[in-house]
This record gives C-alpha cells, sequence and structure tokens, in this order.
C-alpha cells in the first residue's frame, strides 16, 4: 500500500467512526511512522509503506476508531512548541492553557511582581511559581524554560502523573521539585509554601457536562469539578483563605461563563480579579 492509498482509506475509517479530524489523524499517523512531513507525503503519494509500518499504522488507526486521543496513541503530544510525553493517566494539555504562559510572561516583565525586577541585577525577592495540579508537567516546565530565573515547584494528587510529569522534566532538562498531596497542602511543611505566583490548571468542566468520546477516555479526576464545575478552585481558595500569607498572583483556567463565579470566590479569599483572557484569570493579592 502507498501512502495516498492508505490516506484515503484511513480517512474513511476514521469519517464513518464519527471522528472530526479524520484526515489530519490520519496524515499525523503517516507522519509519525514514515518520518516525513505531510508536505512531502502529499508531494509523494506513490511513497510505498513497508510491511512493519503499515502493520502498526493498522492498529493505530483501529485505536483511534475507538476514539482513543490521538496523543495516547503517539505517546506525546506537542504544548507551546515543545513535545511532551503523555498516557492514560494525563490529561492532554489544551491550546487554550497556552494563554497561561503568555500572561504569566507579561507578569513577569511588567514590574507588577513586588520586590522582583527582570530589569535589575538585584533581586531581593527570589521569583517561585507554583503550579497546582500539575498532571504532565506541561505548565510548570514551560514556566521554567520561558522564567529561567524562577524556581518552580508543582503539586498533583495522583502519583502517576507525577510519574510522567518527572519524565517531561528530564527530558527538558528542567529543574522542578514535584509533591504529591491534595493542592497546597502538598507543599507543607516545605520551604515551598509561599509561592509568588500560583498556577492552577484545575479540573473545571461540570458534572453533567457532556463530553466528546476522546476526552472520556481521559481521566475524570483531571475533568470533572463538580456540579458547577469550580468545587476544586473552592478549595483551592480556601485553602489559600486559611493562610496568612498570600502569593501575589494566581492564575486560573476555566470556562468563560464560569469567570464571574470564579471571581466571587477568588474574592472571598482575598483576591481581585486583575485580568482575563480567552479562559484565563488572572487574581491578585488584595492583602
Amino acid at each position: 500500500m502507498n501512502s495516498a492509498a492508505f490516506l484515503t482509506h484511513g480517512t474513511t475509517r476514521l469519517e464513518k467512526a464519527g471522528i472530526g479530524s479524520a484526515r489530519l489523524d490520519t496524515l499525523i499517523m503517516l507522519e509519525d511512522l514514515l518520518k516525513k512531513d505531510r508536505a512531502w507525503i502529499l508531494a509523494h503519494p506513490e511513497a510505498p509503506i513497508q510491511v512493519p509500518s503499515l502493520e502498526k499504522l493498522k492498529r493505530w488507526l483501529a485505536r483511534r476508531e475507538q476514539h482513543e486521543p490521538l496523543s495516547y496513541i503517539r505517546g506525546f503530544t506537542e504544548f507551546y512548541g515543545r513535545e511532551f510525553k503523555v498516557d492514560k493517566r494525563v490529561l492532554e494539555p489544551r491550546p487554550e492553557s497556552e494563554t497561561m504562559i503568555d500572561l504569566l510572561k507579561q507578569l513577569v516583565n511588567s514590574r507588577q511582581i513586588t520586590g522582583y525586577s527582570t530589569f535589575s541585577e538585584e533581586r531581593p525577592l527570589k521569583l517561585r511559581i507554583a503550579d497546582i495540579g500539575t498532571g504532565s508537567g506541561a505548565l510548570a516546565i514551560i514556566a521554567h524554560l520561558e522564567v529561567p530565573t524562577a524556581e518552580v515547584v508543582a503539586t498533583d494528587i495522583d502519583s502517576g502523573c507525577l510519574e510522567v510529569a518527572r519524565k517531561n522534566a528530564k527530558k527538558h532538562k528542567a529543574s522542578i521539585n514535584f509533591f504529591q498531596g491534595d493542592l497546597l497542602s502538598a507543599l507543607h511543611p516545605t520551604p515551598y509554601s509561599l509561592p509568588t505566583i500560583l498556577l492552577a490548571n484545575l479540573p473545571y468542566v461540570p458534572s453533567h457536562y457532556r463530553i466528546n468520546e476522546a476526552a472520556g477516555r481521559e481521566p475524570r479526576l483531571a475533568i470533572f469539578g463538580g456540579g458547577d464545575g469550580l468545587e476544586v478552585y473552592r478549595r483551592l481558595f480556601a485553602q489559600l483563605a486559611a493562610h496568612y500569607s498570600k502569593p501575589q498572583f494566581v492564575l486560573t483556567e476555566a470556562m468563560p461563563p464560569q469567570h464571574a463565579r470564579l471571581a466571587d470566590i477568588a474574592k472571598s479569599a482575598g483576591f481581585r480579579e486583575h485580568r482575563r483572557e480567552d479562559f484565563i484569570q488572572v487574581f491578585e493579592s488584595t492583602r
């Protein structure tokens, strides 16, 4: 079978299975197995597929027909221009979360962080960033790579997630301390209990919300956040409210219709909404 024949065959099978991105998914599989980019594949429709590669493509196609996420089949995904290992233990990083990194970098470069300036050789305050509910570790690792002067730590309640995150940190040579536990409780009594900035991409999908079949294969613990989707955020801000000292900024991700309610939750813990963009909100401590 040549590449054109498999592209047609795979696209047809995935379309029948109800995969909306059937042709793109088939092209990506061909890219991975042939070690060629899609432009080359489309320009060489007669390129033969060797039997071992064809057998593997057929297995991948059968898995995708069952709506298994393509990233799990490939074993990796891309986030903020870097490649991350993923498997069924972790949620695949979403493009929406890249905005959190953009806003983090803007904060760091804006001189809004008390005692810290990227424009000064003297930094009396050590910039500390904590990624709460790190999953694959993508946010923490990108934060470390994009803000190399910061000290980054990450937490997750699930040991499987932390195993994946540590592998990703090693892959990217990112020096990050990982802690297992429920939200902020994982940081106590470590020296990292008072980070300057919190990143929190926590579960926010309401429990009654209907998700697509591929997302249904991902860990429910990382997706659903209770009746209105904000229960985990309530617990996070309750933990923050109990601290006499607060991080200066908390960055969260949620669906835009949830933003007003999440702002009220944050306000009750001593944080005001600083700005919002797409799915991301930035909260600043008022104390």
